[in-house]
């Protein structure tokens, strides 16, 4: 498989967040962010025209926080919602989630190890510190989707998460192209889980490049093996975009 070419100024940059622009961490409030992370996703912002985001299962909130004080288109919760450049929250409208969440709060609370992450229109259950008890996670979550109307069930590292079914990265990705300043740009997405692959089709689909970080089968065409060399390839990316755009004056 191959590494990716570096971009040219043509296109647009998505990128997830856990084990993509950062190292996957214990739990979801342990991930470090560091300033030179901000600075080059910053930087390639700029030299894109803003045609930079994220897209994560995070919320769009804990996005912003981590990447304060850089403010960047993000879809969040696996697209259930997203902020374009101009500003604007859009949220997919889900159901009452009290009953399932009524459920897990109690299969949480009698097996220490397992979280119960809470967002807007979804419930994750991450058991990273409890790998023996994927198999019962997996059976409390199907039961908690059994409760409410128009969920689904996605597996991630270590975690399954109950969403909207009309949710996904792909979706997000071409909802962002239809927008500026992405719309006309060749789109680019990196990720690291299965989470990303619906991401991957889409954007090779429409010519655009896929890239897997780290290992695992794929749908992707190039990869990189960890976010350290993601970050050498932004480094790189940004100086050949700033080069080739003092070229261009």
């Amino acid at each position: 498989m191959l590494e990716p070419p570096q971009p040219d100024a043509g296109c647009a940059l998505f990128f997830d967040f856990d084990g993509t622009l950062t190292e996957i961490a214990p739990t979801p409030d342990a991930v470090v962010v560091d300033d030179r992370l901000r600075g080059l996703l910053s930087m390639l912002s700029a030299a894109l025209c803003g045609a930079v985001a994220v897209v994560s299962g995070r919320t769009v909130a804990d996005i912003d926080r981590r990447l304060e004080p850089l403010r960047l288109p993000v879809a969040g919760v696996h697209g259930a919602e997203r902020r374009g450049h101009d500003g604007y929250l859009r949220r997919i409208a889900v159901g009452d989630l009290r009953p399932a969440q009524a459920l897990l709060d109690a299969f949480v609370r009698e097996r220490p190890g397992l979280l119960l992450e809470t967002k807007p229109g979804s419930l994750a259950l991450h058991y990273r510190q409890a790998p023996a008890l994927e198999d019962a996670c997996l059976t409390v979550m199907s039961e908690a989707m059994q409760r409410v109307e128009g969920m689904t069930l996605m597996r991630g590292k270590m975690i399954v998460e109950l969403k909207p079914r009309r949710a996904g990265k792909g979706h997000a990705v071409r909802a962002f192209l239809d927008e500026r300043p992405f719309r006309l740009r060749r789109p680019w997405f990196f990720g690291d889980d299965v989470t990303d692959e619906a991401a991957f089709e889409a954007v090779q689909a429409c010519g655009g490049v896929a890239v897997k970080v780290g290992d695992g089968e794929t749908l992707a065409a190039h990869r990189l093996p960890d976010p350290s060399a993601l970050h050498r390839w932004m480094a790189q990316a940004a100086h050949t975009l700033s080069r080739r755009s003092a070229l261009a004056r």
